[in-house]
């Protein structure tokens, strides 16, 4: 059921199901991390029941879709088992409890802030069901883009797999006005940055002509900031004038910081000090510079037809210490270049949310994956680049009959240059993009295989059950035809002869409050099969 339904039917009580969506989320974490690499967990007859093991206590939770990677969909409450022997519901908190107590036994690490984000992420979620408007107050009448901005501000419960997907630093009330699943649109705030003080590369004004932004004074150049950073951080030096709200309307999209402007068909990468699942959602200075530098080498790795790249050519920012970071916007290109009459874009993530309903899923999904994985896939085994194409790296495009057709590669912060296969270091390109073999693997298989791949193929089989493992099939078969181009490399070979694939392990690392590159994988089932 999709958060507009909720919203749409009288007394549904958004606060059990924003628990019931947060109980799911952390028990499917602790199945997932913990008690499948230890041997704790089963999955018998419709229910999963896991140990925890310092706490000896078991849990369970009905399935209504068993997935061979551990990406259960699960139903109902999480129940533990009492010394009695009786079975009763918990709820997220108590839930979250028991998770830290066993964390704290099993690492020997104490994390006072995990129960008060899975709490603040559950009553996110609650506000947001409650508050959702029914329909989009503020489309633009064009068909493509209305759907577009509908699939990036749908994700209302959030990443399946993290304990905490809503949770967010600050109060609710300096935020709603900025929630992407409130459909809500505002105007960028600008500062004027005397010219002496402006650091930035490519062709950033004559990008931002297009956003109808404010006339600087002499000697200044304007710099669009997300209106909450300056609520966050006002500008300390008084060489910055802000020059208020100026300009044509933006969206925000999923990622909450990258904002999107339909009128210009121009995408922001704003720079925002608030956490969201793991990460401070800055534009660290390499990160501003590393656009640029990766979106002229990638104009020079060739892409086959039906994949698209959403550039970044431009940034600018303030060059003093502090204010470069807070401020820092990346330009990325837009949507329309890319589509033709008839043709609708969605994010990737937004196919995942809910059953995808298709009259034929195996052609479907043939059609899907032969754009997906193959361009994915020769762009690290022959090119050493790693595209991070996770289910929110994604834009899918569909045409008329909603068939995939085309697929748009974006944020360019996820993309990482395998360091064994470029001698030469391409000039200009941070050293922090760069991974090292055993990462780069790990990106692909997580990002492509587990989180992406998964997450639609799971989808499908919430619309037509039973078809998992058909859809896995057909991503063999197109694995096997990109090893036999590329030489039968050895990580194909791999993945095509069972070895285990990975999946990042939010739970643990925000459990850890580690940063995100630091975050430990587990080991999960491949269902592509063994040697044949």
């Amino acid at each position: 059921m999709t958060s507009a339904q909720l919203r749409s039917r009288p007394g549904v009580d958004t606060g059990r199901l924003a628990d019931l969506a947060a109980a799911h989320s952390v028990f499917g974490c602790l199945l997932r991390e913990i008690a499948l690499p230890d041997g704790d967990a089963t999955v018998v007859d419709g229910t999963a029941r896991l140990l925890l093991r310092h706490l000896d206590v078991t849990l369970r939770c009905a399935v209504a879709r068993t997935s061979s990677l551990g990406a259960h969909r699960y139903a109902g409450p999480v129940q533990r088992r009492t010394a009695a022997g009786r079975w009763e519901d918990l709820d997220a908190a108590g839930l979250a409890g028991l998770v830290a107590a066993e964390l704290t036994a099993r690492t020997g690490q104490v994390n006072d802030e995990f129960l008060g984000q899975v709490r603040a992420s559950r009553d996110t979620v609650a506000r947001l069901l409650a508050e959702r408007p029914a329909q989009d107050p503020t489309p633009t009448g064009e068909a493509a883009i209305d759907a577009y901005v509908e699939s990036e501000q749908s994700l209302v419960f959030g990443h399946p797999h993290h304990p905490a997907p809503k949770w967010r630093s600050g109060a609710p009330d300096s935020w709603r006005a900025y929630a992407p699943e409130l459909r809500t649109a505002f105007r960028l705030h600008w500062l004027a940055v005397p010219d002496d003080l402006v650091t930035n590369a490519g062709p950033f004004d004559p990008l931002i002509t297009a956003l109808d932004p404010p006339r600087s004074p002499a000697g200044h150049r304007v710099l669009p900031v997300h209106p909450w950073q300056l609520s966050l951080i006002p500008p300390a030096d008084p060489r910055l004038h802000h020059l208020g709200a100026a300009g044509v309307p933006v969206r925000p999209t999923a990622s909450v910081r990258t904002l999107y402007a339909p009128d210009a068909d121009l995408f922001l990468k704003t720079s925002l000090h608030v956490r969201i699942t793991n990460c401070l959602r800055k534009n660290a200075r390499y990160e501003l510079t590393g656009a640029v530098a990766l979106t002229g080498l990638l104009a020079r790795v060739p892409m086959p037809a039906g994949i698209g790249l959403l550039a970044e050519p431009a940034y600018r920012t303030v060059g003093l210490p502090g204010a470069d970071e807070a401020y820092g916007t990346i330009l990325r290109t837009g949507l329309r270049p890319h589509l033709r009459p008839g043709d609708t874009p969605l994010l990737a993530a937004a196919l995942a949310a809910t059953p995808l309903a298709v009259p034929d899923p195996v052609a479907w999904w043939r059609a899907y994956i032969g754009l997906l994985v193959p361009a994915v896939l020769r762009c690290w085994l022959s090119h050493g680049v790693v595209h991070e194409a996770h289910l929110q790296n994604v834009v899918v495009v569909l045409d008329r009959d909603r068939r995939p057709v085309r697929m748009l590669l974006r944020d360019l912060e996820g993309v990482k240059l395998d360091t064994d296969r470029w001698a030469t270091w391409p000039d200009g390109v941070p050293p922090q993009v760069g991974y090292g073999p055993r990462d780069a693997r790990r990106r692909i298989v997580y990002c492509l295989f587990v989180n992406h791949l998964g997450g639609v193929c799971g989808a499908l089989a919430d619309a037509r059950p039973g078809i998992e493992a058909r859809l896995w099939q057909e991503l063999r078969a197109v694995v096997e035809a990109v090893a036999a181009d590329l030489g039968d490399p050895s990580e194909l070979r791999a993945l095509l002869n069972g070895e285990p694939l990975v999946a990042k392990a939010n739970l643990l690392v925000r459990w850890r409050r580690d940063a995100d590159r630091a975050a430990p994988f587990v080991p999960v089932a491949n269902p592509l099969g063994g040697p044949r």
